[in-house]
């Protein structure tokens, strides 16, 4: 499936203002980025670095007065989404070591506080894959899905207290109950076709039988078209922007996911 992803931005800056963005997605297993668009309006120098999860990072200095950001990319995504009932969980053993970091609690997966609440719930399912399935069924049926609940980010503790929150919100729980039970897991930003209202989306992946798996509590079934941009154990490493300094709000902030064909190649005769 070929996607066309857009995301535009605009604040009013008052003092010069430290950015870092991450908003272009990476080739890889499951997506290859054919084509990129990347302006900022007024244009200003930017230094790009690969974080410590291999995320695409953008760092500048916005200018004071209106500034703008927009950013579009052509994807080949999968034209389903990878299933694997059965697979097994990964002795820790195993696990490669850039793995490992997956399985510790973080500012928003209190993971140390969840072995036993996912013991309960993982009951009977084998372990790995099939205990994941059946976490993200519970979060589906007990946390209610509610776009818009909340700005910032919640904890795990503060979503199973509350029952409902965005998507965001459900994905930290997920992973919390995840690692709760020794399987890595990871959060994910990006963006979903066919996601109403559309926004930008987060969802977890969780490390079993040797790979990494999606899982999303928000939909009733997974289907294509996910776009990632963002890796990180938690929403605290996969903000789409975060500056420094008297606090910024956009002022716009428009998300279009739609499907698309191939590029089409362009030639030279030279001249």
């Amino acid at each position: 499936m070929w996607l066309r992803t857009c995301c535009d931005l605009a604040f009013d800056i008052g003092v010069p203002t430290p950015f870092v963005l991450m908003l272009r997605p990476r080739s890889g297993a499951q997506q290859w980025v054919a084509r990129e668009e990347y302006r900022l309006t007024p244009y200003v120098p930017v230094h790009e670095f690969t974080d410590g999860f291999g995320n695409l990072c953008q760092r500048f200095v916005a200018p004071p007065g209106r500034f703008s950001v927009h950013t579009a990319a052509e994807v080949k995504t999968a034209d389903s989404i990878d299933r694997a009932p059965g697979a097994p969980f990964v002795e820790i053993q195993q696990l490669p070591d850039d793995v490992l970091g997956y399985l510790l609690p973080s500012r928003y997966c209190e993971s140390d506080r969840f072995g036993a609440m996912a013991t309960e719930i993982v009951a009977g399912a084998a372990p790995g894959y099939d205990q994941v399935a059946t976490i993200e069924n519970w979060l589906r049926n007990s946390i209610r899905f509610l776009p818009g609940s909340s700005d910032q980010p919640l904890s795990a503790s503060e979503v199973e207290a509350r029952g409902f929150g965005v998507c965001r919100d459900l994905a930290h729980l997920g992973i919390a109950l995840c690692r709760g039970i020794s399987i890595p897991a990871r959060l994910v930003v990006g963006y979903l076709h066919g996601l109403e209202p559309m926004d930008l989306h987060a969802w977890f992946e969780a490390y079993v039988g040797g790979r990494w798996y999606a899982f999303d509590a928000t939909r009733s079934e997974l289907h294509a078209g996910y776009v990632s941009t963002g890796y990180g154990r938690d929403a605290a490493d996969v903000a789409i922007y975060t500056q420094f300094g008297p606090p910024v709000y956009p002022v716009l902030q428009k998300v279009e996911v739609r499907r698309g064909a191939a590029p089409q190649e362009t030639t030279s005769n030279g001249s």
